[in-house]
């Protein structure tokens, strides 16, 4: 015999502490990719903060190659959220439920996202999580990180609506020759420097409503401590134009 099920209207409020926060090369949400594993040389960490700074608590995580990071949207949540969101896959004209995207502006804003573990380094009783095709702002807070299981991770066939196929990245990323010499100052610190810009720069950060149309305005983006200006000259090309560190 089937038991009742009492449903009640009683809502519950819960408190999570961080478990570790992560160390990224992109220091605001512009130039962020959309979706994790579109820039592969975004090298990052997740350093394990309080009481999960512990390195029994990712004994054997080393068997997976990728891992689940569940985290805050800590960068835009002080904006609050709407029911109805415009994705920028659907050139940001079209209004969807905010529960049919993966909008920042979430009723509760929880983010999550598949990245490749790269190592795991524990030093000075220091835990960190040496990542790469990351897509988080750095500082993010996490919450929590589960293995990246392949077999019900990845459902194949699975409908994913406006956002079935990977983007197509057409966009030629040139460097002028004052960018390429600024490059040679930075090579050393960050050896993939010129690969990660380009890869950022062929997603065309831009505003959804200005994607697949010229503009003339000059853009700046920042990674690591560098401020990378950048203007798109043709339909199909991006000129780099310099790199300039920041001052802080």
């Amino acid at each position: 015999m089937l038991k009742s099920c009492v449903i009640t209207n009683e809502i519950q409020n819960f408190t999570f502490d961080a478990i570790g926060v992560v160390e990224s090369p992109y220091q605001e949400k512009f130039a962020i990719p959309r979706q994790p594993n579109l820039v592969s040389a975004a090298k990052g960490k997740v350093i394990l903060v309080g009481e999960a700074n512990n390195h029994e608590l990712v004994r054997g995580i080393e068997q997976f190659s990728h891992l689940w990071l569940i985290f805050v949207f800590h960068g835009t949540q002080g904006q609050g959220w709407k029911p109805l969101v415009r994705p920028p896959r659907l050139g940001g004209n079209m209004k969807t439920g905010v529960l049919a995207t993966r909008s920042t502006f979430r009723p509760n804003p929880i983010g999550m996202s598949v990245v490749k573990l790269d190592k795991v380094v524990t030093e000075k009783q220091q835990t960190v999580l040496h990542l790469s095709g990351l897509d988080l702002l750095n500082g993010t807070p996490i919450i929590d990180i589960k293995p990246y299981v392949p077999y019900s991770d990845a459902i194949i066939g699975a409908d994913a609506g406006f956002a079935q196929q990977q983007p197509e990245t057409t966009l030629t990323v040139e460097f002028s020759n004052k960018a390429q010499t600024d490059l040679a100052q930075y090579t050393q610190k960050y050896s993939e420097l010129a690969l990660f810009i380009e890869q950022v720069l062929k997603q065309d950060p831009r505003p959804a409503y200005k994607q697949g149309k010229v503009d003339n305005k000059t853009y700046g983006m920042s990674l690591y401590d560098l401020n990378i200006q950048w203007q798109l000259t043709t339909l199909d090309t991006v000129l780099v134009l310099n790199i300039t560190q920041i001052n802080k």
